[in-house]
């Protein structure tokens, strides 16, 4: 790292409410969310997203979970088909604006609500 760096990266952290069901129950929706949400903030994406849909034994956790590596780090969603709810981060060492990238994913889900918190990782 060279010492004009000043950061190792930033996260941003996404809770999204009152999202399309739709949209979160479709693994090839979620898939393409990936996919085009690496396009909107610039990202080069590192293999295929991975979607796995688990955590059956409770109502509240069971839905998809994504990971998307990209060459800088990674995207991940969590997605609570009970709630409703869209759980997301977006980490990275290459910049990236957090309000694009929050508007894109609220957009995407529909959702109601979004939380957001954008964090500098020294």
């Amino acid at each position: 790292m060279s010492a004009e760096r000043r950061t190792f990266g930033a996260e941003l952290v996404l809770d999204l409410h009152g999202c399309d069901g739709k949209v979160m129950r479709s693994r090839a929706k979620l898939d393409a969310f990936a996919r085009k949400l690496c396009r909107q903030i610039k990202m080069k994406r590192y293999g295929e997203p991975l979607l796995e849909h688990f955590g059956h034994k409770d109502p509240v956790t069971a839905g998809y979970s994504l990971v998307q590596l990209i060459e800088t780090s990674s995207i991940t969603g969590h997605f609570s088909e009970n709630t409703g709810s869209a759980y997301l981060n977006i980490f990275s060492c290459k910049e990236f604006d957090p309000d694009d990238a929050a508007e894109f994913c609220k957009k995407y889900f529909g959702a109601k609500k979004a939380v957001k918190r954008f964090i500098v990782r020294p």
